[in-house]
């Protein structure tokens, strides 16, 4: 807040002509960033977009690992229900064996034809599950061959982008430092229609000159009175056509 106030009470004290040419300056040093940020051209999503990637193949590698940790457990509950089922079929098959009437070794046939059952969907399961983790597997080793050549690129695109930030750091910095100087001039009203207009149109150029009597980034022309008026500099004036703000080609001239 502190900040903002001091930037406020900055900026009061430069007339409107000043203003006008320091937001005029201002656009200058953001299109040279602009031209900086241009030499990475696509690089920053490039590199974002193989981080999101690289993230998301991880993800999927790390669900279908679960998911054949959670199947081989079950293919071992399964193999483990199978033993107690022989194990049941052992111990009622020897009951048979002791039984006083037939009402009870058909008991017993029944419980040993239940647990031959459960065998045999046990076995069933078991074989569902192998064939499910060996699909599984698969589709693991395609996962990682993909992020192996994933995370070469992501390595190759991060390397040629570090390599630009180190090549242009110096001036960048230069440049920022002189935009964060002209931005003091400027109120934060102005400042924000600035920015926003920058944001809305493509060349990034918020603030053009007035070249042979029409407007700098649309190219309409613009009439004679109003050109009067952006000379004199005594209130912005924004083009009807395209919303930059428009200054006198007298700026350059004094920049010269």
């Amino acid at each position: 807040m502190a900040s903002m106030n001091k930037k406020a009470a900055d900026s009061a004290d430069y007339s409107m002509e000043e203003k006008i040419s320091a937001l005029y300056e201002l656009q200058k040093i953001d299109s040279k960033i602009d031209g900086i940020n241009k030499l990475k051209g696509e690089l920053p999503l490039e590199v974002q977009d193989l981080e999101d990637e690289v993230a998301g193949l991880e993800t999927r590698i790390a669900n279908i690992t679960k998911e054949v940790e959670d199947l081989t457990t079950e293919g071992k509950r399964r193999k483990e229900d199978i033993e107690s089922a022989k194990s049941l079929i052992a111990r009622y098959t020897e009951q048979q064996n002791n039984v006083r009437n037939n009402r009870e070794f058909d008991s017993l046939s029944k419980e040993i034809e239940y647990q031959n059952l459960e065998i045999e969907l046990c076995e069933k399961r078991i074989k569902e599950y192998a064939a499910e983790v060996k699909n599984k597997k698969k589709l693991i080793e395609e996962a990682q061959a993909v992020l192996a050549d994933r995370q070469i690129d992501l390595a190759h695109k991060k390397e040629e982008l570090a390599s630009i930030d180190q090549e242009t750091a110096e001036e960048a910095a230069a440049l920022q430092a002189e935009s964060e100087k002209f931005q003091t001039r400027i109120d934060a009203r102005l400042l924000a229609a600035y920015k926003r207009i920058r944001a809305n149109v493509r060349n990034g150029l918020a603030v053009v000159t007035v070249k042979r009597d029409a407007c700098g980034g649309c190219y309409n022309r613009i009439p004679p009175q109003r050109q009067l008026d952006i000379r004199q500099s005594k209130k912005i004036i924004v083009c009807e056509y395209c919303g930059r703000i428009l200054v006198s080609d007298l700026l350059d001239e004094a920049a010269e």
